[in-house]
């Protein structure tokens, strides 16, 4: 079982940046893949970014594609979300989870573990 715990969150003017973190505990942080989801009070959760165990392979949703980038540091057991020319539609909780597949996937039933979430609000 691996413990997530995002942080990086915190108040941005529109078109400026944030890089969030997650931090895993636990056994065989390498050996999975990472996502990063989003989800606003009343919505579904919807996926941001995932990248494979190796850092090979990355995904990422229609509305982020081209300003958001994963990325991982295994031996710091650290996945990252780099945010760039935020949007106030951006304003959520951001949240960590662990995927054991092969490929790299985007749909929130399929990852496992989660960590608690970190806010990211955009000021227009």
């Amino acid at each position: 079982q691996v413990q997530l715990v995002e942080s990086g969150g915190g108040l941005v003017q529109a078109g400026g940046s944030l890089r969030l973190s997650c931090a895993a505990s636990g056994h065989n942080f390498g050996i999975y893949n990472m996502g990063w989801f989003r989800q606003a009070p009343g919505q579904e959760r919807e996926f941001v970014a995932a990248i494979k165990w190796s850092g090979s392979r990355t995904r990422y949703g229609a509305s982020v594609k081209g300003r958001f980038t994963i990325s991982r540091d295994n031996a710091k057991r650290t996945v990252y979300l780099q945010m760039n020319i935020l949007k106030p539609e951006a304003t959520t909780v951001y949240y960590c989870a662990t995927d054991r597949s092969i490929v790299v996937l985007t749909t929130p039933l399929e990852y496992d573990s989660w960590g608690q979430g970190t806010q990211v609000t955009v000021s227009s």
